[in-house]
């Protein structure tokens, strides 16, 4: 089996891939004080947790986009599995054109994503992460990653919002009967869904503007169930979009 793991600001997501399929899955909090025998550690219980042996992992590959922990999970993956994961994407071998500039500002995850996207679903295409921030992912028709947008997630504009306000009750993220509230409580809702909604509704558009016809939106990300489920903005949700980019990254480079 592969192991892949994708470290984020917000989460740390694993999966195991046999072939194609993914047969398990985790997502943990980030937490930059953990050292990489407490990963190690964690690591070695969700496995065990599930019954699988690790031996039974024959290669990992790791995409972060928090430095401080990267090392930590490589050298976790060298206790646990023997041999340390490979780091997504190699500098040396470049995985997807890139149009951005300069290029190595682009996220691993991001690059994961697109790689995903291209094999999954085709292109021109917009890849929406629900994420500590919120990104767009611009692909051209011909599979080029153009750029695209990054703005507040709506975790961030939440907390904000309860942190500098004495009178606003802290709500859960959760759709308001009507976009109009009828209660502080629902006003709260409303705004922070229909009104994130909303943005993410006008950015698709303009991507689409650009783009052209025939764009398809893929929804991933800790966030994106709750937006899928209550709305038509997307064609394709894909919680673990990025591990599927990653497990393709790593075919790619041991072949069939």
């Amino acid at each position: 089996m592969l192991l892949c793991i994708d470290i984020g600001n917000t989460h740390i997501t694993l999966g195991l891939f046999a072939g194609e399929s993914l047969r398990h899955n985790w997502r943990l909090a980030t937490d930059l004080h953990r050292t990489s025998d407490e990963y190690a550690l964690i690591l070695r219980s969700l496995m065990l947790q599930e019954g699988l042996a690790v031996e039974t992992v024959r290669a990992s590959i790791l995409a972060s986009v928090v430095p401080t922990l990267t090392e930590n999970w490589l050298r976790a993956t060298e206790v646990v599995l023997g041999r340390r994961a490979r780091h997504f994407p190699d500098a040396r071998r470049p995985v997807i054109p890139i149009a951005y500039d300069p290029p190595h500002e682009v996220g691993a995850d991001r690059l994961a994503d697109v790689l995903a996207v291209r094999s999954l679903y085709g292109c021109p295409a917009c890849v929406v992460d629900f994420g500590t921030a919120t990104t767009f992912d611009a692909i051209h028709r011909d599979g080029t990653y153009l750029g695209g947008a990054i703005a507040p997630g709506v975790g961030i504009a939440a907390d904000a919002l309860f942190q500098r306000t004495s009178l606003l009750p802290k709500v859960g993220l959760e759709p308001s009967p009507h976009a109009i509230g009828g209660n502080t409580r629902h006003a709260v809702q409303s705004g922070l869904f229909w009104g994130y909604a909303s943005l993410v509704e006008g950015m698709i558009r303009r991507f689409r503007e650009e783009l052209g016809d025939g764009m398809q939106v893929i929804a991933t990300g800790g966030l994106a169930r709750l937006f899928a489920e209550h709305t038509e903005l997307f064609d394709h949700f894909a919680p673990w979009l990025t591990l599927e980019g990653l497990r393709l990254a790593h075919a790619e480079d041991t072949g069939p």
